[in-house]
């Protein structure tokens, strides 16, 4: 058998007629005496077992012996020690010239690279490349498994979705490469903060997953939710640069019979919850979260038919010379009317237009809307229009304003594009380019809510806008003598007279705001105090007839009443709830007392029982030394407390 042996893999053996090996190939046989199993005389299913991973139905080796039959690729393994080697056996018996039965004669194959070759496939398959973790295929595998039982038996179970927040941010400024190795160390802090109780996966991009079998309490799991958001949260050092992210984090708990898809659905509304109520938290699934995605869903089919029949429109409202109180143009805000819902709030319906991409057609038409108003407006008033970022960053931007300008023959510079500082933060090389290609058509640019973003000086010192919008968080309360208000509103007059750009205070209300706007020294001044957004056709006739004098219609008091008062209440925040006390409160918020909270917190949402056991929803808007300010989201009846 010597000749045949030279193929590479192919081995041979032979046994007596009891079964007992009279010859293995040299290789094989070097290989299991490694392990101290000599093989000559041993019986052959001492030397060799069947691997019964892939054959759970063959016969034992010893059946074939003892009963003389054959058998044909068998995968088996060294019985002792030889962990790291696979091989196919075949078998048949043989007889001596006499017919009598003399043993039994056989090859075999090495399958060792071909099985660690498909074990690295497999490895592969169900391993993050770069992490090391578990992928999403695994992750799913697991939670299908845990999860699949009889119908209606319950298997208890938690998935918590994580997102990195500020991760995008270290791959546009550092690099990619810094990213991936950011992701590494994510992925081993996680691992050592979830440890056994349960396991760990990435996603893809900065999306994680944590699946953690068994009954958990809320309790329980907001704490591993907090250690996991500390140990993120702790700064990297990465080629000798500090690194700072956080987390957010939404969970899911199977204490129903779902499907693994409902389990990981509702992780990640929790989870869009929680990206929205700021970084750094982790939030519980609730059943309105589904409510609420499902109503989304309905506004964003019902949005995409809304230009088409004809709900949409644009209002206008007045911007006035503070000084002279003389009407220089207005803002075009967008307004949708649905047939069921009703009056829809553009902050609610334009985020799910980001979200779906239907942002660009609906700019594109507000543009052109706007540009047909302004050719029919005397040519002394201008029209503001809003552009979304993601507009900004559409390079046919330029194309819709060069055609709509060309074909109603304005004058560019009557048409005003208020734009946020958040179009800096993809890409500053293509906002400068395309801020550049604006100026060149002529027309003029505003930075919206300022002070409200990053407020960088950069953006000023090398963006060509035209004027400042003082965002109407500013405005409010800027009467009351305890607040800084009024001096940031100066500051920011200081730095746009500096720079020879206009300023304009918007969301003014109350007829004593105007004369401290104007003593402060903004240039314009928008608001409901001088009228509420109109349609166009009702202003035409009187701008027809020369009228250009505006006369505060608003309320005269700027600060609401508010009622002192001492009152023990219950605030929750992050699940938890925490005894506090009212100090004083008023239809839009109240201060509270018995805190602890840090400057950071300013932005936090949280609830409030205020009106007995009835949570209002409210924000953190200043932190003082054991006690915070809240707004409220919703105004609340002063009487009812009273």
């Amino acid at each position: 058998m010597s000749y045949s042996e030279e193929f590479e893999d192919r081995w041979f053996w032979e046994t007596d007629s009891d079964g007992r090996l009279t010859y293995l190939t040299k290789a094989v046989a070097d290989q299991i005496e490694m392990f101290g199993t000599s093989t000559l005389g041993e019986p052959v299913e001492k030397i060799f077992q069947i691997d019964r991973t892939d054959a759970q139905h063959l016969r034992s080796l010893k059946f074939h012996i003892v009963s003389r039959t054959s058998f044909t690729e068998y995968p088996v393994r060294g019985a002792k020690g030889l962990h790291e080697s696979w091989w196919s056996m075949s078998g048949r018996p043989w007889f001596g010239a006499d017919g009598e039965f003399a043993g039994f004669v056989g090859s075999g194959t090495d399958l060792t690279k071909i099985r660690k070759h498909e074990a690295t496939i497999r490895r592969l398959a169900i391993t993050d490349s770069l992490t090391g973790l578990a992928n999403r295929q695994r992750m799913q595998d697991n939670l299908n498994a845990l999860l699949k039982s009889e119908p209606h038996h319950v298997t208890h179970c938690a998935l918590m979705m994580l997102d990195l927040d500020g991760f995008k941010g270290v791959n546009d400024t550092l690099g990619h490469p810094v990213g991936d190795l950011l992701l590494k160390q994510v992925a081993q802090r996680l691992l050592s903060i979830v440890d056994d109780t349960g396991m760990v996966g990435r996603l893809g991009g900065d999306e994680f997953q944590v699946l953690i079998p068994g009954r958990r309490t809320r309790t329980r799991l907001s704490e591993l939710a907090h250690q996991i958001i500390e140990g993120i949260s702790s700064p990297y050092v990465i080629d000798g640069l500090s690194v700072t992210i956080s987390c957010s984090i939404g969970i899911s708990v199977s204490d129903t019979p779902d499907a693994p898809d409902i389990l990981v659905r509702n992780a990640d509304l929790a989870l869009y919850a929680a990206k929205a109520g700021g970084r750094a938290t982790f939030v519980f699934f609730e059943e309105e979260m589904l409510i609420k995605a499902r109503w989304r869903r309905n506004i964003e089919d019902d949005l995409r038919e809304a230009l088409n029949k004809g709900q949409l429109k644009l209002l206008f409202q007045p911007i006035v010379a503070t000084q002279s109180e003389v009407l220089t143009g207005f803002e075009a805000l967008l307004r949708w009317e649905h047939p069921v819902e009703g009056y829809i709030s553009p902050t609610k319906f334009i985020p799910i237009a980001e979200d779906s991409g239907l942002i660009q057609k609906i700019g594109d038409w507000v543009i052109r809307d706007a540009v047909r108003v302004i050719a029919s407006l005397p040519d002394d008033l201008r029209v503001a229009v809003n552009v979304s970022p993601i507009q900004f960053a559409n390079p046919a931007l330029l194309s819709t304003l060069a055609s709509a300008i060309a074909q109603s023959q304005i004058d560019p510079s009557r048409l005003e594009l208020e734009i946020t500082e958040s179009v800096f933060l993809d890409s500053e090389g293509s906002a400068q380019r395309t801020f550049k290609a604006l100026k060149a058509l002529g027309v003029r640019l505003a930075l919206d809510d300022f002070g409200t973003g990053y407020s960088s000086l950069y953006y000023l010192q090398h963006a060509p806008f035209d004027k400042i919008k003082i965002d109407q968080s500013f405005i409010r309360d800027a009467v009351d003598p305890r607040s800084r208000n009024s001096a940031i509103i100066e500051s920011i007059v200081a730095l746009s007279r500096a720079l020879d750009m206009e300023t304009t205070a918007e969301g003014v209300e109350h007829q004593d705001e105007i004369e401290l706007i104007r003593q402060l020294g903004c240039s314009h001044i928008q608001g409901h105090v001088y009228g509420p957004a109109m349609d166009i056709s009702d202003l035409i006739p009187e701008l027809e007839a020369g009228v250009r004098r505006m006369r505060a219609i608003g309320p005269k008091r700027s600060r609401r009443p508010r009622t002192k008062l001492i009152r023990s209440a219950l605030m929750r925040l992050n699940e938890g709830e925490v005894p506090v006390v009212i100090k004083n409160v008023s239809e839009a918020g109240a201060m509270i007392e018995h805190v602890c909270f840090s400057p950071q917190m300013v932005g936090v949402s949280l609830q409030l029982a205020v009106l007995g056991d009835e949570l209002s929803h409210a924000t953190i808007r200043w932190v003082g030394e054991g006690r915070a300010g809240l707004e409220f989201f919703e105004p609340i009846s002063l009487d009812a407390i009273i």
